[in-house]
């Protein structure tokens, strides 16, 4: 079944000049990127990004981290394409990621794990609302 998802290049990707060996990963797999843009995540949004860890300990370092640099925000489409993606980025924890992963071969510690990637068909939907607007989406729909 085909189906869209978001993956969010963290600003330790973008720093280590990882955004084209990620991006390729997924274009051999037969991804199409849908949408594609750079930008800052503000303050408000990376805190309703991860509302679901708003009650633990490290949530103010992942709203510091994540709003510390650029990031890049992909919205990619392809059979099975939540579950893919999903299974190559690897393990949240870079220490149990598996090697051939985006984050085994990338990551440096379980919190700036260079990626992130819905994790449900629902998230993916509310993910891609936040970060597109309806006329980036039909725009990157047109021209491609």
């Amino acid at each position: 079944m085909e189906e869209k998802t978001l993956i969010i290049i963290k600003p330790d990707g973008v720093k280590r000049h990882l955004v084209g060996r990620i991006i390729s990963r997924f274009e051999e797999r037969m991804l199409t990127i849908e949408a594609m843009r750079y930008g800052m995540l503000t303050k408000e949004t990376a805190k309703a990004h991860y509302a679901h860890l708003a009650d633990k300990p490290f949530f103010q370092d992942i709203i510091d981290y994540m709003t510390s640099g650029p990031v890049v925000f992909i919205v990619l489409k392809g059979e099975n394409a939540i579950e893919m993606v999903r299974k190559m980025i690897g393990s949240t924890n870079a220490l149990e990621a598996a090697p051939g992963t985006i984050r085994g071969d990338f990551a440096t510690n379980k919190s700036q794990n260079v990626i992130h990637a819905s994790d449900c068909a629902a998230a993916a939907d509310v993910e891609i609302k936040r970060f597109f607007s309806k006329a980036q989406l039909a725009t990157a729909k047109h021209s491609s």
